[in-house]
């Protein structure tokens, strides 16, 4: 198999803060790599140095092998609001498509309006500001898969993405023969694309063949095996150190080599393998929320002439955990904004909304942590065993806020929030930049929050983990209830689309056969006549149908075990490679159904 990249003796970083130091790795063709590591310890740096953003420290060798093409997903899209998604498109892949011909130029075009339809974005007229940061995020995934590179590089590329698109991209990536490298916080899209995970960790890389779970595994043993080696030196060590006490006069020049050996053993036998993690414990509990905490009757709320909500009432309760989905642009952060307060003037509300009188909202928002520039760490949160808790070392509070990276900013924001101990606590799209170690020790934190909870989130292993409650956001105002978590709901959706499906075709047979038999009005045909299914073709049809319901019925049994949390290794690996299987044949069997539909 042909190596793609070869990296050696790359470093990088900022003040007195090493990210990383003279790294180097293979990545071969085929190869598809999730680079995990906690916030801040440059998974975004060594990103944009391979796609030739940034530099190297130490100078170093990065080879491309000659021919191949490569395509470089950035965490943020640099997009004016002022112009259409065709202007943007057009602006922004003068670079990407540099040295394509005329006929290769509209070959492209064609694409990214092809990956555009894809998305669910049908209208590039739409002004760039007018859409949701999703659909933003949807263009830029357009124009990077539309280039059909062998390489791929994405650094985040379900960031505020909603589920229909994580899943589009899910299976496009899985089925795909591109190479990847990308950063993930999301473990399903991880577990069922990539077949390999790259650890950055303390400076260092550290390669493991498999999914998530074998990395988990794997990277147990590895740690176990340092943690092992350290207390063997301790042991020469004690040795030797009655040695040196015991003999001080053969301390000549002839033993040096063993005192030199000694201060060396000194060194290595104080490193032992701790790993951070953020601490949740000393936040203590919220303020006690009375009987009565956010009543909605009959609430609706326009832009203009556009109905984000339209006539909802819903009582929420104590102990809440309620998941709020639906598509990008459907109006969920509207939602939020308008339960707490925060709506804009230029927003029509009709219907009430009473607030109880102990209810104490803590809201974690989309958009980030407000801050001035230059305010440090220490200036936002002044009380610093809060700050060594969640993981900002002495050596960090100085730091000022627009220097911290993407993950780290979100976590000085949770800590904000969380430190005022609120009873109803509002979070917008929680795990965006938080690295998966992280999102597991919040995941626990609100699986015991004592107050009521609200969670606007694509992340489906997120939601899964913390709510048992949907509030389904479906267009044009309309909102359903649905009591189960996020797997549950997926899998009704699917089953009730089939059998809509199915009726509808059972009712168009009927209607055929009424024209016929002469029961219903019949004149002449208004266009071509069609032909009809051969019987060989209905009982191919009927077979797909089959097949596709008990596909569904196995994807969400199989989804329903890996969040568990209860596979061994073998029967986990096994699992998610059966997922990707069943996308594919999916895709496949739905392609010939409606081949077949359509005669």
């Amino acid at each position: 198999m042909a190596s793609y990249l070869q990296i050696e003796n790359i470093s990088k970083s900022y003040g007195p803060k090493i990210l990383f130091d003279h790294i180097g790795f293979n990545i071969n063709e085929g190869d598809k790599i999730a680079l995990v590591a906690p916030n801040g310890a440059g998974k975004t740096s060594l990103m944009r140095i391979l796609a030739g953003k940034e530099k190297s420290d130490s100078g170093g060798k990065i080879l491309f092998l000659k021919d191949i093409s490569i395509a470089f997903l950035e965490q943020d899209y640099d997009a004016p609001a002022d112009i259409t998604i065709a202007e943007q498109i057009e602006r922004h892949s003068a670079d990407m498509t540099s040295g394509f011909d005329s006929e290769r130029m509209a070959e492209y075009r064609q694409k990214v309006r092809e990956m555009l339809s894809n998305f669910g974005l049908h209208d590039p007229s739409a002004l760039i500001g007018s859409l949701s940061g999703g659909e933003v995020k949807r263009v830029a995934l357009s124009e990077m898969l539309a280039l059909g590179a062998e390489f791929l590089i994405m650094d985040e590329p379900t960031n505020h993405l909603d589920i229909d698109a994580i899943e589009f991209l899910e299976s496009y990536l899985s089925r795909s023969r591109c190479t990847l490298l990308m950063v993930t916080h999301d473990r399903y899209f991880l577990d069922r694309v990539c077949n390999t995970v790259m650890e950055l960790d303390r400076g260092q890389l550290y390669v493991y063949k498999g999914n998530y779970q074998n990395f988990l595994e794997k990277r147990e043993q590895r740690i176990a095996n340092y943690n092992a080696q350290t207390d063997k030196v301790r042991n020469l060590l004690r040795r030797e150190l009655e040695w040196i006490r015991a003999t001080p006069c053969a301390r000549t020049g002839k033993a040096q080599y063993r005192i030199n050996a000694f201060r060396d053993l000194q060194e290595r036998a104080g490193q032992v393998y701790r790993t951070s993690q953020m601490d949740l414990s000393g936040l203590g509990g919220s303020v006690r929320l009375g009987t009565k905490t956010i009543d909605c009757k009959q609430l609706s709320c326009y832009y203009g002439d556009e109905c984000y909500l339209k006539d909802f009432s819903y009582k929420f309760q104590r102990r809440d955990k309620i998941g709020i989905v639906g598509r990008n642009g459907v109006g969920k952060s509207t939602f939020v904004d308008l339960l707490t307060g925060r709506l804009g003037p230029e927003a029509r509300v009709m219907g009430s909304i009473e607030r109880g009188a102990s209810l104490q909202i803590g809201y974690y928002r989309q958009s980030g942590i407000d801050f001035q520039p230059g305010e440090t760490v220490l200036d936002i949160v002044g009380e610093t065993r809060l700050l060594e808790q969640f993981l900002f070392p002495r050596d960090m509070w100085s730091t000022r806020v627009e220097k911290l990276s993407g993950g780290e900013k979100r976590r000085l924001y949770l800590l904000t929030v969380l430190r005022e101990k609120p009873n109803f606590l509002v979070l917008d799209e929680p795990t965006n930049d938080l690295d998966i170690v992280t999102l597991n020790i919040l995941e626990e934190y609100l699986r015991e929050y004592d107050g009521s909870l609200m969670i606007v989130s694509h992340d489906r292993h997120f939601l899964d983990r913390t709510v048992d409650h949907l509030l389904v956001f479906c267009g044009e105002g309309v909102v359903k209830d649905f009591v189960g978590n996020f797997s549950e709901y997926r899998a009704y959706v699917r089953d009730y689309e089939r059998k809509k499906a199915s009726e509808a075709r059972e009712a168009a047979r009927g209607a055929g056969v009424s024209a016929a038999d002469g029961s219903g009005s019949v004149g002449k045909p208004s266009g071509p006549v069609r032909r009809k299914l051969t019987y060989k073709e209905k009982l191919e049809m009927q077979q797909l149908e089959a097949d596709l319901a008990a596909l569904a019925a196995e994807k969400s049994a199989l989804e329903e075990q890996l969040a568990s949390g209860n596979l061994d290794y073998a029967r986990l690996q096994a699992a998610s490679s059966r997922i990707g299987e069943i996308i594919a044949l999916t895709d496949e069997k739905e392609m010939r159904w409606l081949e077949l539909s359509e005669i």
